[in-house]
């Protein structure tokens, strides 16, 4: 569940982490099916109103989350921001599923008490909640001009494996635990 970072916005779906993370299961025989409910723009707002329903109609065992970016960009409180990932995350246990939070990074121009603000939320809730996390998604890719899409904000294709890449790292010990 995420937005367009995960919703491969600026791309065919096939070529976005997702898909390629998928390929992944499917190559080391691993019994999973990833199921997109990533939606471009979304915000954890925008999660919460549709993380019962998700639960509810694919009942997954592992939730890969990935929500916050564009609370960040839109200025929302980090408070608020971390509230909203706490009871979604709380939605998921509920639910009896695994979370696995894919943290992310707003640009700079944002200010470094906010910026540090809202990339701590993540850490901190994986903490308080018992949960795993992946340390910012695109951290080889963000600063890479060759990497992002025109609008510096979104990655391009090349940039997909590495993405992938990184968050098979940390679901791989989630699955062997399963």
């Amino acid at each position: 569940m995420g937005d367009s970072i995960s919703a491969g916005y600026g791309m065919p779906i096939e070529k976005g982490w997702v898909n390629l993370l998928q390929q992944t299961l499917n190559e080391q025989n691993k019994p999973y099916t990833l199921i997109n409910k990533s939606i471009s723009g979304d915000t954890t707002a925008g999660g919460l109103a549709r993380i019962d329903q998700a639960l509810e109609q694919h009942t997954p065992e592992i939730v890969l989350l990935e929500l916050g970016a564009n609370d960040g960009l839109r200025g929302m409180p980090p408070t608020l921001i971390k509230k909203n990932l706490r009871e979604l995350v709380k939605r998921i246990k509920a639910n009896g599923a695994q979370t696995l939070l894919l943290s992310m990074r707003i640009p700079s121009n944002y200010g470094r008490r906010y910026t540090e603000m809202f990339y701590n939320n993540y850490p901190e809730l994986a903490e308080e909640m018992d949960v795993p996390f992946v340390p910012f998604i695109l951290e080889d890719v963000a600063l890479e001009p060759d990497m992002m899409q025109a609008d510096q904000l979104h990655p391009n294709e090349k940039a997909q494996p590495i993405i992938a890449q990184k968050i098979w790292d940390h679901l791989e010990p989630i699955l062997q635990t399963n």
